[in-house]
C-alpha cells in the first residue's frame, strides 16, 4: 500500500521543528521521569517480591481474568484512599477514557479544565455528552459555564486534575468542589501526579483537603510515583458496578496479570512510609524556586518544575545543552503546549541531589548569555 498520505502531517511537524522520536538516554541524571520517590530507580518493588507470579491473566476480568489478588488489592487501595470501592484499569489512559466515555450521556454536560490531560479529553470526545472547557484553574469562569449549562443539562460533570502534568500546579479543588455542590455537578479528579507525593502518606490532594466524600470519581495511577503500572477509579459501589458493565476500556481489555497487581500492592505498602523522601523533594522544590534564572519559572509547588523558553527551536537547543552535560531534561514543544509556552519540564526526585540542581541552574543561567 502506498503510504504517501502520511507525509503531509509528518512534514507539518518537521516544518514546525516539533517532530517527535523515541530516544534512549543512558548514564544521564534523571530530571525527566515520573519516578518521584525512586521506587523504580532503587528497585524497591523487586526487592520485596518473595516469589514470582504469573505474567498473564488469561482474559478480561469478566471472563477468565478475575482472581482474588486483584479484588483484594482494589479493596485495600479503596480503604487507603477512604473510598467505598475501587476498580483497577490497565492504565491511567484506560481509566480516564473509560469513565468519561461511558458515564456522561447524551443530555449531560461535561465542563473540564482547558489544560486537562489528553486521556481526559479523549474520553470526553468519546462521550455523547456536550462538553465545554473552562479557563485553567479559573473558578469564576467555571461558575459562568456551570450557570449556563445547568439550564440545559440533565447531569453536570466537572473534570480536573489535582496536579497538572505540564504546569506542575495545583487545582483549586476546594473552590471547585464548592461550585460542584452549588450547581449539583459531579466532580471527577485525576490524581495521577499527586499519588504518592502529595498529602500525608502520599494519599493525594483530595484527601489532604478532606474532599474525598465530595468527589464522584477519583483516578489514581500507578505508573508514576508508585513505580508500577495501571490505575484505579475510586467511587461508590454503584459506580464500580456501572463501570464493570459499561466502561469499554475495562470490559474489552485483558486484565492485568498477578505479577503487575502484586507490584501495585507492594507499592501501596511502600510509598506511604516514604516521608523522608517527600520531605527531600520539597526541599529541592524550595531551592529551585529561589534560583535566579533568565527565564520564567511557573509558580507550581510540586516536583514538576517548569521553565518557560518560548520557541521550539530555542527550547530544543537548550535541552540539548543540558543533555550534553548529562542531565536528562526534556523540552515540551508546541503543539503539546500552546505556541509561546514551550518549556523545559524538570522533574525533581527524592534521589536528586542539591548539587545536581545547582549544576542545572548554572547551565540555565549561562544559556541566555
Amino acid at each position: 500500500m502506498n503510504e504517501d498520505f502520511l507525509d503531509k502531517k509528518l512534514q507539518e511537524r518537521i516544518q514546525a521543528n516539533a517532530l517527535r522520536s523515541l530516544i534512549i538516554n543512558k548514564d544521564k541524571i534523571d530530571f525527566c521521569s515520573n519516578d518521584y520517590l525512586g521506587i523504580v530507580k532503587n528497585q524497591l518493588i523487586e526487592k520485596s517480591i518473595s516469589h514470582p507470579l504469573s505474567h498473564g491473566s488469561g482474559g478480561s476480568r469478566l471472563l477468565s481474568g478475575n482472581y482474588p489478588l486483584i479484588e483484594e488489592t482494589e479493596n485495600s487501595i479503596a480503604a487507603f484512599h477512604d473510598a467505598e470501592a475501587g476498580l483497577i484499569f490497565n492504565s491511567g489512559y484506560d481509566a480516564n477514557t473509560g469513565v468519561l466515555a461511558s458515564v456522561p450521556q447524551k443530555n449531560d454536560t461535561i465542563i473540564y479544565d482547558q489544560l486537562s490531560h489528553a486521556s481526559l479529553r479523549d474520553g470526553i470526545r468519546l462521550s455523547f455528552a456536550t462538553s465545554f472547557s473552562f479557563l485553567h484553574n479559573d473558578t469564576r469562569n467555571l461558575e459562568k459555564k456551570l450557570a449556563v449549562a445547568r439550564n440545559n443539562a440533565q447531569n453536570l460533570f466537572v473534570v480536573t486534575e489535582s496536579v497538572f502534568s505540564m504546569d506542575g500546579d495545583y487545582a483549586p479543588l476546594k473552590a471547585i468542589s464548592d461550585l460542584c455542590e452549588k450547581y449539583n455537578a459531579a466532580l471527577i479528579v485525576d490524581e495521577a501526579h499527586a499519588t504518592g507525593v502529595v498529602g500525608q502518606k502520599g494519599k493525594g490532594l483530595v484527601q489532604q483537603l478532606h474532599l474525598q466524600k465530595k468527589c464522584f470519581a477519583r483516578i489514581h495511577t500507578f505508573g508514576k510515583a508508585c513505580g508500577a503500572h495501571g490505575a484505579i477509579v475510586l467511587g461508590s459501589e454503584k459506580l464500580k458496578k456501572y463501570l464493570v458493565n459499561f466502561a469499554r476500556t475495562f470490559i474489552y481489555s485483558t486484565a492485568l496479570p498477578p505479577s503487575a497487581v502484586e507490584a501495585i500492592a507492594l507499592s501501596y505498602q511502600t510509598f506511604p512510609t516514604m516521608e523522608k523522601e517527600r520531605t527531600h523533594i520539597n526541599e529541592l522544590i524550595g531551592f529551585f524556586k529561589n534560583a535566579q534564572l533568565p527565564y520564567r519559572i511557573l509558580p507550581g509547588q510540586t516536583p514538576i518544575q517548569v521553565v518557560i523558553i518560548p520557541g521550539n527551536e530555542v527550547v530544543k537547543k537548550i535541552a540539548q545543552t543540558l543533555q550534553e552535560n548529562h542531565f536528562d531534561i526534556r523540552p515540551i514543544l508546541y503543539p503539546t503546549v500552546p505556541k509561546g509556552q514551550e518549556r523545559l519540564r524538570m522533574v525533581l526526585h527524592s534521589f536528586n541531589k542539591v548539587e545536581e540542581v545547582e549544576a542545572v541552574v548554572a547551565l540555565l543561567s549561562k544559556a541566555k548569555s
